[in-house]
């Protein structure tokens, strides 16, 4: 246990404020400042920008046009028109731009209070998202065999990014914030009342927390071969297998303010329960010996196991072996394995930059698994079990939440699917960026079941920007609106359905720019109603019903792309809404759809023949063209 008497204060259960300020204190102190590459960019990475509130307020209006029937739209336009006279407008304007002046990121701690820290459901299914890694990479290694690679792995991912020698991330030659990579290991999300907080611990700590029939056990890895940790974990097996452990981890799984307050009692009971906790918190990060049989046998399956932590629609693995307040690697009996990712401070691509790497460099061989005597550490591997002590009131809470999570869980229909009829190598040859084809195909798939535009998130990365994370690319537009009624109107000729098939994948590349530039609609006005003081009257902008319409998520849709892995995937953001992760590989498209309307495999049927349909139109208009030069 680290003897420092303010992570001890904090892990006793502390106040909100005496957490975040050691997170505070704990984050400047690891503030990345340095010459060696990983931080090296730091300095020349610009602010977020305060975007103009006249272009702004164009881009919103443009984008409530096709969400609205004319009645509405006057409504919404004399909103947006009175806003912009007034001099509340350019007041909040101003406030902005004095809060962008004297931070780092002006929209940073609003949005991580707000998307993430403050919220107070649960992670699983609203925040936190999987990885399912590429079927097959083990090789035949069995499941502690596995596990032990990619522990490996990840302690060398690990050296590179605690020696900052990790080459810092860059996009067409502009380099991206790397400071969110301080929260990639040994790092935890921290229950409190009435927000969470990030907590750091020292990069020095070197070891991970292994789970197995729901029992914990802490196992130094630093300095340690292939070999020492894979028997080491088959020594694990054997102990955790003599008997179930307490569904503890379920606790993670419900409301925060429930697991806070479970955790604050569970902290008051003894020492030993401080102890174990802490070594949890800090640990690198977790590894599940998951113990299904028969192991996940498809995508789906290894999605529900991978996210939620066991099969459907059986009950007997939801929320087992997981703790979703920190990222965790998951390893099934098959030796197959994926990634629980816990989202509050970090986005997708440092995680997937942490699996690629594990994943590539022990494909390719490049990892040492055996160390060399002069890097080894000396003695026998440690590992010790990590204990509770439960009393009646902690196992009826703990009861209670298990049974919560498989309720919510069980409302929930997820489907991993993947098109493979074609991918981006046939795309690209139409000039049409795959991604604006792919939304496109999403549009029209939205279209043909509810018979009106899906209103879309697009997330689009912003870590060109000083601690950036996203902005939403505004996918609907008049442009695809028009496009979708054209593919559905049996009059409409092909000629006419490229012909706005392209206009809308221009729009859509125009909004990806935008947002990539910080220069989008969301982030802009979620600042500038910020900063309305109490005592002060809410415009009319933020109060029109196309304001919530055009913000309410049907589509919640992001894009990861590997080779390494077989799909990815989250919840919905809306209770009538769809989760849409998606892929696009050379020679197939892949969606992974989560949803509560109980239509997974209609929103999949739909997506297909969206794609046919696509393909299909784009092929005969080609042609038609190419006879006409003829």
């Amino acid at each position: 246990m680290l003897r420092n008497a303010r992570l001890t204060a904090t892990i006793s259960g502390a106040s909100r404020n005496t957490t975040r300020n050691l997170s505070t204190t704990m984050a400047r102190k690891n503030a990345p400042k340095s010459d060696k590459p990983l931080y090296a960019s730091q300095g020349s990475v610009p602010h977020l920008p305060v975007p103009r509130l006249a272009s702004t307020l164009s881009k919103y209006l443009e984008s409530v046009v096709p969400l609205s029937d004319r009645e509405q739209y006057v409504s919404s336009a004399k909103a947006v028109r009175e806003f912009a006279n007034s001099d509340f407008s350019r007041v909040l304007q101003e406030r902005l731009e004095q809060r962008a002046k004297e931070s780092q990121n002006w929209i940073e701690d609003w949005w991580n209070e707000v998307a993430y820290f403050g919220y107070r459901g649960r992670l699983i299914p609203n925040v936190s998202y999987f990885y399912i890694h590429k079927k097959g990479l083990a090789k035949g290694a069995s499941q502690t065999e596995r596990a032990a690679q990619l522990t490996r792995a990840v302690v060398e991912f690990k050296k590179l990014v605690d020696s900052e020698k990790l080459e810092p991330e860059a996009v067409k030659g502009k380099p991206l914030c790397m400071a969110s990579y301080k929260y990639l290991f040994n790092a935890v999300r921290v229950p409190t009342s009435p927000s969470d907080v990030p907590l750091a611990y020292p990069k020095e700590l070197n070891h991970i927390i292994v789970l197995r029939n729901n029992r914990y056990f802490k196992l130094d890895v630093g300095g340690r071969s292939a070999s020492e940790i894979n028997k080491a974990m088959d020594d694990i097996k054997k102990v955790a297998d003599q008997g179930e452990g307490s569904y503890i981890g379920a606790l993670t799984a419900d409301d925060r303010d429930v697991w806070c307050e479970a955790r604050r009692h569970l902290l008051s009971i003894s020492k030993q329960n401080i102890d174990s906790i802490q070594a949890i918190d800090s640990a690198i990060l977790l590894f599940s010996l998951d113990d299904d049989v028969p192991s996940p046998s498809n995508d789906t399956e290894r999605a529900w196991s991978y996210w939620a932590g066991g099969l459907t629609p059986s009950e007997k693995g939801k929320g087992r072996n997981r703790w979703f307040d920190k990222h965790q690697f998951i390893v099934d009996q098959a030796g197959e394995s994926g990634f629980n990712g816990e989202h509050s401070m970090l986005d997708g691509t440092p995680t997937l930059r942490l699996n690629e790497f594990v994943l590539a460099s022990l494909d390719k061989g490049v990892i040492p698994l055996e160390l060399p005597a002069s890097e080894q550490a000396s003695g026998e591997i440690q590992w010790s079990e990590i204990k509770f002590d439960l009393d009646a009131k902690m196992n009826d809470l703990i009861e209670k939440s298990r049974k919560g999570f498989a309720d919510e869980i069980g409302k929930q229909d997820l489907r991993m699917t993947v098109y493979s009829k074609y991918g981006k190598s046939s795309i690209k040859p139409f000039k049409v960026s795959p991604d604006a084809w792919a939304q496109m195909v999403k549009q029209l798939a939205y279209y043909k079941v509810h018979n009106k535009p899906g209103v879309c998130y697009e997330s689009c990365q912003t870590r060109r920007f000083l601690h950036g994370r996203t902005e939403v690319i505004r996918t609907v537009s008049s442009e695809s609106r028009a496009f979708v009624e054209a593919m559905c109107d049996p009059s409409a000729t092909d000629a006419q359905r490229e012909k706005l098939f392209r206009a809308a994948a221009a729009r859509h590349g125009q909004y990806s720019a935008w947002a990539a530039d910080a220069q989008g609609v969301d982030r802009h006005l979620f600042g500038l109603k910020k900063e309305i003081r109490e005592n002060e009257e809410v415009p009319a902008i933020f109060t029109d019903p196309n304001f919530a319409k055009s913000g309410h998520w049907s589509m919640s849709t992001s894009q990861l792309t590997s080779k390494y892995l077989d799909g990815w995937g989250y919840g919905e953001v809306v209770p009538d809404g769809y989760g849409l992760s998606y892929a696009i590989h050379d020679g197939k498209l892949c969606w992974g759809i989560t949803t509560l309307n109980g239509n997974a495999a209609v929103m999949e049927k739909a997506l297909h023949d969206s794609a046919d349909e696509l393909k299909g139109m784009m092929d005969r208009a080609s042609a038609d063209k190419d006879k006409a030069k003829l």
